[in-house]
């Protein structure tokens, strides 16, 4: 599908579709619950929709209404076919560690570039605590033994393997133990998977630092969890406001874990006007100014900072960008690629990321990555000329109505008002 975005000052309001970190948290702790539980205002996207596929294939059954899903977990069966977890990194990650509770053998697989992303620190971390299971061209394999005790992960990798290993571990024999080798980055994403946890029962205990983890044997409760609205998602708008109008958005937890959150101080900092009143988080169109910015717990933040730093009037500095290139693409490399079709400089030095201020022109954007397609949209509503976005279908990945969204402010109407 493709996507053409033509300059536009836009304005309306939006509602922040449900969250995506969230909504595959609580189908896992569902499935790992015994009884029903229901989730409330599930994001339905390609990646949530992998983990659903995943868990229904191992025996879970899930009934889909209007804005809920009835998931009745705590019965695993051997899967008769390999799990495809498609592009959805979470997917592949927490599911590895669900089949380690599966009495019999898993296959997981996926799409090329999803099996080509990391997974090894999880298959040794979970070999330490008597899971039999490893990989082998394109597939991860597991075995069902999964005893507990103690064990040792990277935390500079992704913080998912620790997600992964915590979602399980109250189903272990024994205590388990977890110490991390390495700091953990992107630390709110563990956190939200104790504070998910902790909806469903189950207690958790750590470190300061989140360096070490133990998790005693415990059952999980089935609940009902709503979903809050997904920051990720909404931050390509947020910036959209603050480079080509007047955007409002509802739907936001402003005490919310997700790291994205952080797109707030992003605004503040290069001086965009925000206002926030009555659940509203509103951004206008400001004369924006360079920033120095480290995403290191907030990845996916990077491709729309690019953006807005592009607008800015100086030369930016982004760093903290060591993991970036572990993505659902090599996001440094697009980013800089793209940036510079579309006329602005940029540079490397140092594991650092620079972008100077330009007049961005219409270009042509061809990417399978849906942070990218959502960024340079945005940029494409202030480039002289004509953007075209390629696989515009990529942002189906976590957010499938982000294009209607969009084309919905660029004729200034309110949506889900």
């Amino acid at each position: 599908m493709k996507i053409e975005i033509v300059p536009c000052q836009i304005s309306g309001k939006i509602s922040a579709p449900p969250s995506k970190s969230w909504t595959h948290r609580a189908l896992i702790l569902a499935a790992l619950a015994k009884g029903k539980s229901k989730i409330i205002f599930p994001l339905v996207s390609e990646d949530t929709e992998a983990t659903l596929n995943c868990l229904q294939k191992i025996g879970v059954k899930i009934k889909k209404g209007k804005n809920f899903w009835e998931v009745e977990g705590g019965n695993f069966l051997v899967p008769k076919e390999p799990l495809f977890c498609r592009e959805s990194g979470t997917t592949l990650r927490l599911m590895t560690g669900v089949c380690a509770l599966v009495k019999g053998r898993c296959i997981l697989t996926g799409e090329r570039a999803l099996m080509k992303r990391p997974i090894e620190p999880l298959i040794s971390a979970l070999k330490k605590l008597g899971v039999k299971c490893s990989l082998k061209k394109n597939l991860v394999i597991l075995e069902n033994n999964f005893i507990g005790g103690k064990t040792k992960l990277k935390g500079d990798v992704s913080s998912q393997f620790v997600s992964a290993l915590l979602l399980i571990s109250p189903l272990a024999k024994k205590e388990v133990e977890i110490k991390l080798t390495t700091p953990l980055e992107s630390k709110a994403y563990a956190l939200m998977t104790i504070e998910a946890q902790k909806k469903f029962g189950v207690r958790v205990n750590y470190s300061k630092d989140l360096r070490k983890f133990s998790v005693k044997k415990q059952n999980y409760r089935p609940t009902k969890y709503l979903v809050e609205g997904d920051w990720s998602s909404v931050a390509p708008f947020l910036a959209a406001g603050a480079i080509a109008g007047r955007v409002g958005v509802k739907n936001l937890n402003l005490k919310s874990l997700q790291p994205d959150r952080e797109i707030l101080n992003v605004l503040k900092k290069m001086e965009a006007r925000v206002i926030i009143k009555n659940g509203l988080v509103l951004v206008e169109k400001s004369e924006l100014k360079p920033l120095k910015f480290n995403v290191k717990d907030c990845p996916d933040l990077f491709p729309i900072i690019c953006v807005l730093s592009a607008l800015a009037r100086g030369k930016s500095e982004i760093s903290g960008i060591e993991r970036l290139r572990l993505k659902e693409s090599n996001r440094l490399e697009e980013m800089s690629r793209d940036l510079k079709e579309m006329g602005i400089k940029n540079y490397f030095k140092k594991n650092k990321f620079f972008v100077g201020r330009g007049k961005p022109k219409g270009g042509i954007i061809e990417t399978r990555d849906h942070r990218i397609a959502m960024s340079f949209a945005i940029l494409g509503l202030v480039a002289q000329g004509k953007t075209i976005i390629k696989n515009a279908q990529c942002v189906s990945k976590s957010f499938p109505e982000f294009f209607e969204v969009l084309n919905n402010l660029m004729h200034n109407k309110d949506y889900r008002d």
